[in-house]
């Protein structure tokens, strides 16, 4: 199994263009089934979480044809496969956004229980609410098996505001007949990248960025050649790989409005960037200091759903603290096993509580040092990795598998701003 052999210790310096967001890629991909006409998508990036992705999309009948590294071209004109395979499945949580655009295409779909990370219960409740609601009848029996006569525009209020449960209730109404409000609905970056290029393809979506969306169905939707928009979860950790190692980056290809959440969480520990045009500088002068609370109170960098500071930071965000003079309290809310990746870096030298699954008080600054490390999910996966990067010694990560889901040729884009790191098989 491949592995990520890194000696830390050096300030990385260097400059890199932002990658097309991972979570905007997924639901694209799918939604192509919408149509029977080709789409092109553009600053796809390439990951192993797309590439399955694309598998599922093909064992369907449609085709793939890979303009270049970032662009495909495809064709979903002939569906003759409704049933999803366990092991295509099992690799990847978007697989359970094919229900929504194979039960408008088709009126059904099966589909195994969905993979992914390993970060606590991920409950699947809220999509099968909002697709109940639009006229689907779903049967478990090992398997999720989705059937609609006819699907009819509904008022639905989603339980929670999941956005992969927003992307099905959005997949399927687009072509329901009728109305549909869908209130709660996630608002995220990558949802209105599905939005928008569902408009583009001829749907009537209203409301995009916020929490009530509006959507009156169509008969038809067309092809189109549609741009996925930069990864803020990805310019986020480069951001925290920076500021960790004391040193400085330069990423190309930023919209600066969604780096306003992340600015407020990352201000906190006392750092700071520049924005010029679409590019964004961290600089290596960082104050690095906790900035407490009016009272001299410790802070609080908590989750929330868009535009709160996203949840896939706050592993990255407990790595950076450790580097940073003073206290702070990290909470995630969403995942109870997203915080026990901590027990890593307190072998590393981190001086960190974890206070229950969801809370963690990490003071700063503290001198890691190298280790054997397994990365148990790709968040804190790359957390580990900044870990290592900035920690003293040779640190080696095994599981890597599950980091590069989420980044793209990470090797080699960490190379390139200085970090000394070798990908080798074992």
């Amino acid at each position: 199994m491949e592995q990520f052999h890194i000696i830390g210790g050096t300030p990385i310096n260097g400059e890199i263009t932002a990658t097309g967001n991972k979570n905007a890629a997924l639901p694209c991909i799918a939604a192509v089934l919408l149509t029977d006409e080709p789409v092109i998508l553009r600053n796809i990036p390439a990951i192993e979480d797309v590439f399955v992705m694309l598998e599922i999309f093909k064992h369907l009948g449609g085709t793939v044809e890979r303009i270049s590294k970032n662009e495909y071209k495809l064709c979903a004109k002939r569906v003759n496969v409704t049933e999803i395979p366990k092991e295509l499945s099992a690799k990847i949580r978007a697989s359970i956004l094919f229900a929504g655009p194979l039960l408008a295409r088709c009126g059904s779909v099966t589909l195994p229980p969905p993979g992914g990370d390993i970060i606590g219960r991920r409950r699947l409740d809220t999509h099968f609410l909002a697709l109940e609601e639009l006229g689907a009848s779903i049967r478990t029996n090992g398997v999720f098996a989705f059937s609609a006569k006819k699907l009819l525009g509904a008022d639905i209020f989603l339980d929670e505001a999941s956005v992969t449960a927003t992307e099905n209730a959005i997949m399927c109404a687009v072509l329901a007949e009728g109305q549909t409000i869908l209130t709660n609905a996630a608002g995220e970056p990558h949802v209105q990248d599905l939005c928008n290029m569902l408009v583009k393809m001829g749907g009537k979506i209203q409301g995009i960025g916020s929490n009530t969306l509006i959507i009156d169905g169509v008969k038809h939707l067309s092809g189109c050649d549609f741009s996925i928009g930069p990864d803020y979860m990805e310019i986020g950790s480069y951001i925290g790989l920076a500021a960790a190692t004391h040193g400085s980056i330069k990423i190309n290809g930023i919209i600066p409005s969604q780096m306003r959440p992340l600015k407020t969480g990352f201000g906190k520990l006392g750092i700071k960037w520049e924005i010029d045009g679409n590019s964004l500088f961290v600089s290596s002068k960082q104050q690095l200091t906790v900035n407490n609370d009016l009272g001299g109170m410790i802070p609080k960098i908590d989750d929330a759903p868009w535009p709160g500071f996203p949840p896939d930071l706050t592993s990255i965000m407990t790595v950076v603290a450790t580097q940073v003079e003073g206290t702070v309290l990290i909470f995630e809310k969403m995942f109870e096993s997203r915080m026990f990746f901590v027990d890593k870096l307190i072998g590393m030298g981190a001086k960190i509580t974890l206070c229950d699954p969801h809370r963690a008080v990490v003071t700063g600054p503290a001198t890691l040092h190298g280790s054997e490390l397994v990365s148990p999910d790709v968040r804190a996966g790359m957390a580990l990795l900044i870990a290592a990067t900035c920690a003293q010694g040779e640190s080696v990560i095994k599981n890597i598998y599950q980091i590069e889901r989420g980044y793209e040729d990470l090797a080699g884009r960490l190379s390139s701003l200085g970090v000394t790191i070798k990908r080798v098989s074992n």
